[in-house]
C-alpha cells in the first residue's frame, strides 16, 4: 500500500504521449516531436570543456550542501552584472536542477494543511511539490484577461487562515506568459501584509523576447526565487538549479538539503562556472534569438490553421493553445496526433484543471523547417 500523499501525486500525462513517439521512431516511423520542454542546442561549449577537464582532474568529491563557493560566488557576481542587484553568496543554494530548489523551498516552509496559491494552468510539479509535503496546492483559474498570471486582487480574493505563500512563474510554463514588474511587486505587498512567503519562479529568465525579464530580487529580499542552468544555458541533463533564499530560512534549508541530497552533482558544479563566461553567452543569446523567430513562426501558423492563442508568449519556449475549435478532449487529440499525424504536443490536462480539456502546449525549440513540417501533419490531420 503506498503511501498516502501519493493519492494527490498524478503521472505526468504527456509522458504516455513521448513513450508513444519513442516507440514510433524505434519502429522507424518519423515523429515531429513538439512535447518536451527541452532547448533543441547543445549546452556551450566551455561547459562542456569544464566539466572534461574536471573529470581528468578526477576530483568528484561530495560538496557542501549549499554548493560550491567557487559557483555561488559566480552566481552572485552574475545578479550584479545581469541584474545589477546585491545577492550575497550566503542567501544562494546551488541544488539538483530547479526542482530540488522546489523541493526544499516547500519542505521548509509547508506544514500538514498549509496552502500555497498558484496559477492554473501552471507547470505540474509546482502543486505536486505542495503536495509531497502534505500541503494544499490550491489552484486558481486564470485566462488571456490576467496574461494567464495571478494578480494582486486574486491573490487577496483567495487568501484563507491556511494561507502561507504564493507561488508564481515569472515567464510561466506552459503559457510563456510574464508578470509585469509592477504587480509581481503589488502581488509581493499583498503576500507580505498577510505575513506569508513570495516564491518567484525565474528558470525561464534569459530567454524572453523584446525585453530582458526583471528579477523579483530587484525589489524585495524577503522572498524565494527559484533558477536553473537548464533552459537558458541549455544544461537540462546536468541537472544544476540554485535559490535564492530569505535569511531567516538559510539554517532550515542547508539541514534539509543535507538529509535529502547530501550534495548536488560536483561535475555539474564545476561545469556550470564555465557558463556566465562571455564567450558561453553569446552562445546562449545566439539561442535566445532562434527561438524568438521559432516562436513568431509557429504563433503565426498555429493561428492560421485556427487554434486561438489570444496572448502572445513573451518568454519560455511554449505557445499554449486552445484547441477547443476542434476537440474539447485535449488527451484525446493529442494522441489522434500521434498517431494519425506523427506529431507529439502535450495536454493541458498536465497542467492544471481549469478549461484543460481545451488546451495544447507546444514547446518550440527546433529548426523552423522541423516545425515547418509539424503545422504541415496538423494542418493535413485538421483538415485545414
Amino acid at each position: 500500500m503506498h503511501a498516502k500523499r501519493l493519492d494527490h501525486i498524478e503521472p505526468f500525462h504527456v509522458m504516455r504521449i513521448i513513450t508513444r513517439a519513442m516507440e514510433l521512431q524505434s519502429s522507424g516511423v518519423d515523429v515531429v516531436n513538439l512535447a518536451v520542454g527541452e532547448p533543441d542546442f547543445p549546452t556551450p561549449k566551455l561547459v562542456v570543456e569544464s566539466g572534461l577537464r574536471a573529470l581528468r582532474e578526477d576530483r568528484m568529491k561530495y560538496l557542501p550542501a549549499l554548493g560550491s563557493d567557487e559557483l555561488r560566488n559566480a552566481i552572485s557576481r552574475w545578479y550584479r552584472q545581469r541584474y545589477n542587484v546585491g545577492v550575497p553568496k550566503n542567501r544562494i543554494a546551488i541544488t539538483t536542477g530547479s526542482s530540488g530548489a522546489l523541493l526544499l523551498t516547500m519542505g521548509v516552509l509547508v506544514s500538514p494543511g498549509d496552502e500555497i496559491l498558484m496559477a492554473d494552468p501552471g507547470y505540474p510539479a509546482n502543486r505536486h511539490f505542495v503536495s509531497t509535503m502534505e500541503g494544499r496546492p490550491i489552484l486558481i483559474p486564470v485566462g488571456p484577461e490576467t496574461d494567464y498570471q495571478l494578480t494582486p486582487e486574486l491573490v487577496e480574493k483567495h487568501w484563507t487562515d491556511r494561507t502561507i505563500g504564493v507561488m508564481v512563474a515569472n515567464p510561466s510554463n506552459p503559457t510563456g506568459t510574464s508578470i509585469k514588474q509592477d504587480i509581481l511587486k503589488d502581488i509581493h505587498r499583498v503576500v507580505q501584509a498577510n505575513q506569508g512567503t513570495l516564491i518567484v519562479d525565474e528558470i525561464y529568465h534569459g530567454i524572453t523576447f523584446g525585453v530582458d525579464a526583471c528579477s523579483s530580487l530587484e525589489f524585495a529580499d524577503d522572498i524565494f526565487v527559484i533558477n536553473s542552468f537548464s533552459k537558458y544555458f541549455a544544461m537540462t541533463g546536468w541537472r544544476l538549479g540554485w535559490a535564492v533564499i530569505p535569511d531567516k530560512f538559510i539554517g532550515s534549508f542547508e539541514k534539509l538539503a543535507q538529509n535529502l541530497f547530501i550534495s548536488s552533482p560536483d561535475i555539474a558544479q564545476r561545469a556550470a562556472l564555465a557558463a556566465f563566461h562571455p564567450d558561453s553567452v553569446g552562445e546562449c543569446e545566439v539561442h535566445r534569438a532562434s527561438y524568438q523567430e521559432h516562436r513568431d513562426f509557429l504563433l503565426a501558423e498555429l493561428r492560421e490553421i485556427g487554434f486561438k492563442i489570444p496572448v502572445e508568449p513573451t518568454g519560455a519556449i511554449y505557445i499554449y493553445a486552445d484547441c477547443s475549435g476542434f476537440s474539447n478532449d485535449s488527451f484525446k487529440l493529442c494522441e489522434d496526433l500521434i498517431e494519425s499525424a506523427g506529431v507529439a504536443v502535450a495536454p493541458g490536462l498536465d497542467f492544471g484543471v481549469y478549461r484543460a480539456n481545451e488546451h495544447i502546449r507546444f514547446s518550440y525549440p527546433k529548426p523552423i523547417p522541423v516545425l515547418a513540417e509539424g503545422v504541415r501533419r496538423i494542418r493535413a490531420y485538421l483538415g485545414r
